[in-house]
């Protein structure tokens, strides 16, 4: 098996309070889409968060490429070619969608190659194009989720991670949402995410990762996760599409 990334034995939290992950595991194949579950509190996001370098992990490791990360700032790691799409998008609302995009690009020193990507990215994603000069925070939920991951892709990274990208979206548009990570996938992108919508994201996915109590309990092809009877009671409400 390919690794891109791996999460060994991580025990974080935050500041001087417990732990909330507790020797969690992962690891992330190249070229597929990755899917972490669990309940609230579970410790899905904080395990992004320490991926990413916004915690620093107590114990373990991650190592991504064979490098090592722990220690790294996130805008070390964001280099490395690790993108990160946190829950609240973090977009600047009053800023249009191309001065969200450069602000996006704020790692890359030629100016020229920038513009290039802005105006590939806008060729990519026609409903930021027609809205290019369209303030981000008049936007809708879905377009601005659009301009969150279209501002990730645009320093071409290895990985991007999205902390509950359906989040408040309705359900046509968290179809869309997914189908624009699996045509990022089929482009050659590695896509991490926490899904609070467990179904959803497990039938978009092709990896699926069982996160509870800080630890990985379990991890495999999305479409076992589905048809697991005691992941389909705990986690899954205790039927899932797959079997139904």
């Amino acid at each position: 098996m390919s690794e891109l990334l791996r999460v060994s034995g991580v025990v974080a939290g935050y500041g001087s309070g417990p732990a909330i992950l507790n020797g969690s595991d992962l690891t992330v194949e190249p070229g597929k889409i990755h899917c972490i579950i669990g309940p609230n509190g579970a410790g899905k996001s904080t395990l992004l968060k320490a991926i990413v370098g916004i915690l620093k992990p107590r114990e373990g490791e991650v190592v991504f490429e064979g490098e090592r990360l722990n220690g790294m700032r996130p805008d070390q790691v964001l280099r490395r070619g690790i993108a990160f799409v946190p829950q609240e998008r973090a977009l600047f609302p009053k800023m249009s969608v191309r001065e969200n995009l450069r602000m996006g690009g704020f790692v890359l020193d030629d100016r020229v190659e920038l513009q290039r990507r802005i105006d590939e990215v806008l060729e990519r994603f026609p409903v930021l194009k027609e809205r290019a000069d369209q303030l981000a925070g008049t936007m809708s939920g879905g377009q601005q989720q659009t301009l969150s991951m279209a501002r990730a892709m645009l320093l071409r990274p290895k990985i991007v991670m999205l902390d509950e990208p359906s989040l408040g979206l309705a359900p046509k548009i968290v179809q869309d949402m997914f189908d624009i990570m699996k045509m990022l996938r089929d482009e050659g992108a590695t896509i991490l995410l926490v899904e609070q919508n467990a179904m959803m994201g497990l039938k978009n996915s092709d990896w699926g990762v069982v996160l509870d109590l800080g630890r990985t309990l379990f991890e495999g092809p999305a479409k076992e996760i589905l048809s697991d009877p005691r992941i389909q009671e705990l986690y899954l409400g205790g039927r899932s599409s797959a079997a139904a």
